[in-house]
């Protein structure tokens, strides 16, 4: 006779992490690689191919990684495959006001680092991941699995999946998105802001070559990005992000390809030539989210499931993946010493880590949306100033830069 799911003994591990995206991927990578039973649980049906992947036109879902994710992705052994697939390094970042002469420009030497950082497809950051993860005898990858519950139980918190088996660990961490279904099953509430903003998301081919520069432009409805990118040698590729209003999204996404390239070259002042779009173009709604709480007894948040940001300054998973280096740095120290890994004290010290940075990066994101999403003639002047002067006050280029590369506060061993 067949045991029936619910017959099946509760399969126990060290830490649950549920989510496989680029966060929940890494946080499991970091604790298997020392030797944590890991259960790495993701309702996608399958990995992702990773002979496909990071050829022929690039995907449309993209992130600008800092220095310090890139130590990061390199300690876990990922970078190299990352690196031979396709990244596109930045060394210096052009921001202007499209309502004045207000231009500020940040060069990689000026931080005293290589690169600014590198524009990456999510796609080429998770495929490296995963095949890292298959390498890694301690982490369990579960696809397919759907959590439907999550209980107390003798051995800590207990995730039951929809198919019936249940998995316990002293720790279960939700790296399952911005709508987390699993921060909802736990009970902790979310402060949601509507940004008012939609993205609009394509790549195009320019006229000009990058040049290795990442260049966004504030309009009067939002900012538009264009983030280079680099294809089978081209240097004319850039990943666009355009943040506008909900009823200009709607109007952008419905023009033809030809369209759109023209109205991306006029709001771009022609910075690159001529635009050409060879990519669908999506509206994607931007909210605000930040987690009431980070952390209960045996269960915490990481990445979107802890925050959702403003797309301005490309931050998201960066600061997501410091999250996920943070928590696994807590985590190893606390197994050494004997702690349980769900420990409320040893979990709040993660939450004083990286509450206040990401609360810090939320609240900078929304001064400069409210800032240059107002056509106030006196409110134009003094960003253009504002600008003006940032560019000539080195002290302050060079704080604003360290922010952008990440280098924030005390880092994990791991980004060091």
């Amino acid at each position: 006779m067949t045991e029936t799911a619910e017959q099946q003994p509760t399969m126990q591990f060290e830490v649950i992490v549920v989510g496989g995206g680029m966060v929940g991927a890494a946080l499991a990578m970091l604790l298997g690689q020392a030797g944590v039973a890991v259960a790495l649980l993701d309702a996608r049906p399958e990995p992702l191919d990773a002979d496909a992947v990071g050829k022929g036109l690039p995907a449309m879902r993209v992130s600008a990684l800092t220095p310090v994710s890139q130590r990061l992705l390199e300690g876990l052994g990922a970078w190299p495959w990352m690196a031979a697939r396709r990244v596109t390094p930045y060394r210096y970042m052009q921001v202007w006001d499209s309502e004045g002469s207000g231009e500020v420009g940040f060069s990689a030497e000026q931080a005293g680092v290589p690169m600014l950082g590198h524009i990456v497809e999510n796609d080429v950051v998770l495929a490296a991941l995963e095949r890292g993860l298959a390498e890694v005898p301690t982490v369990s990858v579960r696809l397919g699995a759907r959590v439907i519950g999550l209980h107390e139980g003798p051995a800590g918190r207990e995730v039951m999946l929809d198919e019936g088996h249940r998995l316990s660990a002293p720790l279960v961490v939700a790296a399952d998105g911005a709508r987390s279904p699993l921060r909802e099953l736990a009970g902790i509430g979310v402060s949601e802001r509507d940004t008012g903003h939609v993205a609009v998301v394509t790549t195009v081919r320019t006229e000009r070559d990058h040049g290795g520069v990442a260049r966004q432009v504030f309009l009067a409805t939002g900012p538009l990005a264009f983030l280079p990118l680099t294809v089978a040698g081209d240097a004319r590729y850039c990943s666009i992000v355009w943040s506008t209003t909900p009823r200009e999204a709607e109007r952008l996404t419905a023009l033809a390809p030809a369209a759109l390239g023209r109205e991306l070259e006029s709001a771009f002042e022609a910075r690159l030539g001529a635009v050409e779009v060879v990519d669908r173009a999506l509206a994607v709604p931007l909210t605000q989210r930040h987690a009431e709480h980070y952390v209960q007894p045996g269960f915490a948040l990481v990445g979107d499931a802890a925050h959702s940001i403003h797309p301005l300054a490309g931050q998201g998973v960066n600061l997501g993946l410091m999250d996920a280096a943070v928590l696994a740095e807590e985590l190893l120290a606390a197994r050494r010493r004997g702690i349980a890994l769900g420990e409320p004290r040893m979990l709040e010290r993660y939450a004083r880590r990286r509450r206040g940075d990401n609360a810090a990066m939320l609240a900078l994101m929304d001064g400069f949306r409210l800032l240059f999403g107002t056509r106030h003639p006196a409110v134009t002047l003094l960003r253009n100033l504002g600008l003006s002067g940032v560019d000539r006050l080195t002290p302050v280029k060079r704080l604003l830069m360290q922010q952008a590369i990440g280098q924030r506060g005390t880092l994990p061993s791991s980004c060091r």
